[in-house]
């Protein structure tokens, strides 16, 4: 753990596999999985904001996907100082920011495995989905985290139709509005990383836009697996997911459980993961 950042951790012994947790980037739940993982890899954890190591509570801004894959890199230098590369894995937000470590640093990668990344902007109704999970960021600031979440459900879902926590209320032309919930005060916000996620980070990363050529240069050199839970299937991140693999002249890969897979199937997650990795380790 580095005392000024960028804060990560390190457990186990073997290859080096980065890993990027998603929402605002706290590993919280990830234990089981990351134990059983470090059997097998050195594995090594990143928390982008250190709000596992002490900085919860303090003062976030906005968050740029750019920011997390640089201090992404910056951790697998001290991970790796002779430059090797090494095995990259990222749930969510973090898949995104993995994605983008992919396209600006590939000397450093031999795989990266974006696990439902939400980033929705390349998708043909990308616009749309772009808008809807803006209606989250919305929905979050005007009726706070419970009513947010009840909508990010149903984006998720790619149900049209929400309804908040206290019922839905029509509004003209069938929209619904909501009358209850409060939006948290700024402390109670910076103590609560679902609240972090959902006002510094949902918008600007599912507005990111991976750079295609790089990725497709990227490949040269590493390997890229966009991958989602079977449970997720229908869903919109399963659908993402599996674009996104075609649009980048990635592979696509499923895995246990749905978009927590990670933290709900740890065991299966772990060895799916690493069978994964296996068929790409270098000699």
């Amino acid at each position: 753990m580095s005392e000024s950042g960028p804060y990560h951790d390190v457990r186990g012994s073997g290859p080096v596999l980065l890993v990027l947790p998603g929402g605002a980037g706290h590993p919280m739940g990830l234990d089981p999985l990351l134990d059983r993982l470090a059997a097998r890899f050195t594995v090594v954890t990143y928390d982008p904001l250190g709000l596992a190591h002490g900085r919860l509570g303090l003062p976030v801004e906005d968050q740029r996907v750019e920011r997390w894959s640089d201090g992404a890199r910056h951790v697998l230098d001290a991970a790796l100082p002779d430059g090797e590369p090494a095995y990259v894995v990222g749930f969510s937000s973090g898949g995104i920011a993995a994605l983008d470590l992919l396209a600006r640093h590939p000397q450093r990668i031999a795989h990266v495995v974006a696990h439902e990344p939400p980033c929705v902007t390349p998708l043909p109704d990308g616009e749309r989905q772009r808008a809807r999970f803006q209606e989250v960021v919305a929905t979050y600031r005007a009726a706070g985290p419970e009513a947010a979440a009840s909508r990010l459900h149903a984006v998720l879902e790619e149900r049209e139709r929400w309804e908040p926590p206290h019922g839905p209320v029509p509004a003209g032309d069938g929209e619904q509005t909501v009358t209850e919930g409060r939006p948290l005060g700024r402390q109670e916000e910076l103590n609560h990383p679902m609240a972090l996620f959902l006002r510094h980070v949902l918008g600007p990363f599912t507005a990111y836009v991976p750079d295609r050529t790089a990725l497709a240069a990227a490949h040269r050199t590493a390997r890229l697996t966009l991958a989602a839970g079977t449970d997720s299937r229908g869903q919109l991140l399963h659908r993402t997911a599996g674009f996104l693999a075609g649009w980048a002249d990635g592979d696509f890969a499923e895995f246990p459980g749905g978009h927590v897979g990670a933290a709900t199937h740890a065991g299966e997650f772990a060895d799916r993961l690493a069978g994964l990795l296996s068929v790409s380790r270098p000699d």
